[in-house]
């Protein structure tokens, strides 16, 4: 099961609504956002809640349902507590400090699931990933070289890729207002979404639906 999640982005003003940043606006935009505590470590910002209260905090959300009994969907082999990571090294670097997080609690690569903008997927979709190609992504390329190896999960938010120009002009580049006004609809799924995944025994099952789902408009 998951227990570290990393949202991928560049710190700084200046890069804080550019696509490549789409992670960290997930991150932002999660009902329980607020609740989290976050403090400097693992060349990152770093935080972690105890799978009880996060599972309470979905609930209070409206992501999850309660069984008959009245319990929380809450397996036998879920871990005591989830890390949440942003990266502060910037893109090229991330994998460093996933890597020592990973380390330090003992963290498989399997359990780890990294949230990440993709070029690759339009605008409007949303993507659960488990291993294989890198994309092109450079903090994809750093976790991989990091961990030293791809099977680890991801949740891709498509941003779509530029028709003329410079990829990573585009991916540095800000979302415009319509963009914006998607994103956040693909960041309600997205929240429903890391519910599931987070209770999920076996998250494989979960790809059949949310392999690569539109779940707004391009915004275009």
């Amino acid at each position: 099961m998951i227990q570290l999640i990393a949202f991928l982005g560049n710190y700084g003003h200046e890069y804080a609504d550019t696509r490549h940043n789409a992670a960290w606006l997930f991150e932002d935009s999660l009902p329980f956002a607020s609740r989290l505590s976050w403090e400097k470590k693992f060349k990152g910002e770093f935080s972690s809640i105890d799978y009880q209260t996060l599972a309470e905090w979905f609930f209070e959300a409206g992501l999850l349902k309660k069984r008959e009994d009245g319990s929380l969907p809450i397996p036998q082999e879920a871990p005591q507590r989830i890390y949440f990571l942003k990266p502060l090294t910037y893109m090229n670097l991330s994998g460093e400090a996933i890597a020592e997080a990973a380390h330090f609690y003992k963290i498989k690569p399997e359990e780890i699931l990294i949230c990440h903008d993709e070029i690759e997927l339009p605008l409007g979709t949303l993507s659960l990933k488990w291993s294989g190609g890198l994309g092109g992504h450079n903090g994809l390329r750093s976790a991989k070289t990091c961990l030293s190896t791809a099977d680890f999960w991801r949740m891709r938010f498509g941003v779509g890729k530029p028709a003329n120009g410079n990829v990573a002009d585009y991916v540095l580049g800000s979302f415009t207002a319509d963009e914006k006004i998607t994103l956040s609809q693909v960041f309600v799924s997205a929240s429903t979404l890391l519910s599931k995944v987070l209770v999920a025994k076996d998250a494989q099952r979960l790809i059949q639906e949310w392999g690569k789902k539109k779940v707004a408009p391009d915004g275009k």
